[in-house]
């Protein structure tokens, strides 16, 4: 069976497209990236595992949709089902986890957040477009069922295959209770399109110094506060104060009424807000477990203990999940 380039290779080949590739790093993903030369500029590949029907492919998918919603993401040049491949616009090298880092001043940081954080709102001002396209990401969404999966993934990696110490019998019948009430409650609140994955690193500054949009294949129907947890608390080192975060969800609320949104009341948000940190802060230790432990990318360990930090703290808030406060804390001590 041909490789990831290999297949690239052979996409290249058939349409008489002769290229240097040059591979760029993956992240969590089986998915591998390479930028070609294309029609006198460059271009980058996304080559998946294994072929792909391309009228139910996600990430063809969600791209027509945000870009039909006027969402700032790469145009798709070409794609190839049978290669799995997708030739996309060449966004250029600048992550906007590292632009950021480098920004000297709080006010620079916070300009660049608070575009990311209006994207949010942008796009689930698309929510019913969502559903007019009949789009893959309307018909997916953060139920009980998935919402739990995640919860129980974060359960079964950190524990069993990153810590190899799996969790008592009885302990582990008081977690899962608590995840079944966390994830149902969560779904009551599933009614907007959410990018899923939205974080610094899949933003991005363009040559033109625009920000755009990456990877969001996985789109789907979810809570509000879904990709503002993600973007506010993903792979974190130190826990934000709670007057920061109180502060980016306040602008939130504010660019949401301004985009004509419903409207939602600050101490209610807070507290799916805090929800959903747990669920969502437990579910990327999860990835950052098995990603360390399996795949050998090890670059995540120091981001597990703040999402049980931030995830304990949540918690606390909202005075309840005794079980989730105490196992966590365990690992914290």
């Amino acid at each position: 069976m041909l490789n990831h380039r290999q297949r690239l290779e052979q996409f290249l080949a058939d349409r008489d497209r002769p290229s240097e590739i040059a591979q760029l790093t993956a992240d969590a993903s089986t998915r591998e990236y390479f930028r070609i030369d294309w029609n006198s500029e460059t271009a980058v590949a996304c080559v998946y595992p294994e072929p792909f029907d391309p009228a139910e492919q996600t990430y063809l998918d969600v791209t027509k949709l945000f870009l039909a919603g006027g969402l700032p993401v790469a145009e798709v040049l070409d794609f190839d089902g049978e290669h799995g491949v997708i030739i996309q616009e060449d966004l250029g090298d600048n992550i906007l986890r590292d632009v950021i880092a480098k920004k000297e001043t709080t006010g620079q940081r916070k300009r660049l957040r608070d575009e990311a954080i209006s994207l949010i709102a942008r796009i689930q001002l698309l929510t019913p477009k969502a559903y007019e396209m009949n789009s893959i990401a309307s018909r997916l969404k953060f139920d009980t069922e998935k919402l739990e999966w995640e919860l129980n993934y974060f359960k079964e990696h950190y524990f069993g295959t990153f810590l190899k110490k799996p969790l008592s019998i009885e302990d582990d019948a008081r977690l899962s209770a608590e995840f079944h009430e966390l994830a149902a409650e969560l779904e009551s609140y599933a009614s907007v399109l959410c990018h899923r994955d939205f974080h610094l690193a899949n933003l991005m500054l363009d040559n033109n110094d625009q920000m755009r949009i990456i990877d969001h294949q996985d789109a789907r129907i979810g809570s509000p506060a879904y990709d503002l947890v993600s973007l506010l608390l993903d792979r974190i080192t130190e826990l934000p104060s709670p007057e920061w975060l109180a502060n980016k969800r306040a602008y939130f609320l504010d660019v949401r009424r301004r985009l004509g949104l419903s409207k939602i009341d600050e101490e209610e948000f807070a507290y799916e807000f805090r929800l959903q940190t747990i669920q969502r802060c437990l579910k990327a230790a999860g990835t950052f477990s098995y990603q360390s432990a399996v795949r050998g990318k090890t670059h995540f360990i120091p981001f597990i203990k703040p999402m049980f930090g931030i995830s304990v703290r949540g918690a606390t808030n909202l005075g309840r999940f005794p079980a989730i406060r105490e196992i966590l804390a365990r690992e914290l001590a």
